[in-house]
């Protein structure tokens, strides 16, 4: 390794380090809520092992991107929202759909093409989409969810009601000018919205320090005087309450927030990366920051919960994802005859109403 890498590397230790704490559970929150995080947590893991899985014996076609290491950056953030809040992603966004409430059986059937799919097959991967849970798409172009959840929100101040748009990107779509002029038009027209990144540490190949001359992404909203924060993304109660605060401005004063969650990517950027570029032992760190075992551990000292129920959360996790694969094999394709539906609204579409 080169001085300039090891120096990179060292960097990004620290950042990590000074995120990482030890975290008492508080005591007034409620045992079924973090159980309930964890098994998430556990869930978004197993079924990003699974579509690893999958794709590799060729049942998922395209581009596929995980979450895995990032389960207590997504569990936190879907914990922050109301459920009449809309959520835009980018393409790294399966724990996303499963925390917002589509049914893993359905994200699966979506990546596999099947018409059970949340898009009807049409979307896969990187295209997740459910009204009824107001995710409104995952994003294959970097950045390109910006603009139009910035519209959005634009859309929910002008008709004067109170749900809260959230945009979730990764670091790498911070050195984008879809960005900076979104955030620029957020603050001037005092919208209704929290963009959230995901600091990985990595845009694709290229680590987030050497890709922004601002490697503290949350201070870019400084140039806007815009409230941000940088927050611990494997701590999920840290990123829910920091969820729950910008949520809170964002409606109550209608006012743009900014945070940085800080996480780690354990795999490549996606199945197909075979992820070169970082060394064995900055991997081996990384992952010795897992959040799903640190919260199990937090969890068991609080006495919330004993080994047999956290083997019990895994055997029913377990089911629910061979559940899911089985459906998604079961289901159909969508028609031939249906290849033109869904690409344009219909006559007849009325819009929601206030």
């Amino acid at each position: 390794m080169s001085t300039e890498q090891q120096k990179r590397s060292d960097e990004r230790d620290l950042t990590v380090k000074s995120m990482s704490r030890v975290v008492t559970l508080p005591e007034d929150e409620d045992r079924d809520a973090l159980v309930h995080y964890y098994s998430q947590m556990v869930l978004i893991r197993r079924f990003e092992e699974k579509s690893a899985e999958m794709y590799n014996k060729a049942r998922i076609g395209g581009y596929c991107h995980l979450n895995l290491g990032e389960e207590a950056t997504v569990v936190g953030f879907c914990a922050g929202l109301g459920p009449k809040d809309y959520v835009y992603t980018n393409y790294r966004e399966h724990g996303y759909a499963i925390c917002r409430g589509i049914p893993a059986k359905t994200v699966m059937a979506e990546l596999f093409g099947k018409e059970t799919g949340c898009s009807r097959g049409r979307g896969g991967s990187m295209h997740l989409f459910s009204l009824e849970r107001r995710l409104l798409g995952g994003y294959g172009i970097v950045g390109g969810q910006v603009p139009v959840a910035t519209g959005a929100a634009f859309a929910v101040a002008y008709r004067g009601s109170d749900e809260v748009v959230v945009c979730q990107m990764g670091d790498g779509t911070t050195n984008g000018g879809p960005f900076f002029e979104s955030l620029n038009l957020a603050k001037i027209y005092k919208l209704p919205i929290v963009f959230f990144i995901v600091n990985n540490q990595y845009g694709m190949g290229m680590p987030a320090e050497k890709g922004s001359a601002v490697p503290e992404l949350y201070r870019k909203g400084c140039a806007f005087d815009m409230l941000s924060e940088r927050i611990d993304g494997n701590d999920v109660l840290a990123v829910r309450d920091a969820m729950r605060r910008a949520v809170n401005v964002a409606r109550e004063q209608h006012e743009p927030v900014l945070l940085e969650a800080i996480s780690y990517r354990f795999k490549g950027h996606s199945v197909i990366d075979p992820d070169r570029y970082r060394n064995e032992e900055e991997v081996k760190r990384g992952r010795a920051q897992d959040p799903i075992p640190t919260f199990a551990r937090h969890l068991l000292e609080a006495h919330l919960i004993d080994k047999q129920g956290l083997h019990e959360i895994e055997q029913q996790v377990e089911r629910e994802v061979e559940e899911a694969v089985r459906f998604a094999e079961e289901s159909p394709f969508p028609p031939r005859e249906s290849l033109m539906d869904y690409i344009y609204a219909p006559d007849d579409f009325e819009p929601e109403r206030r």
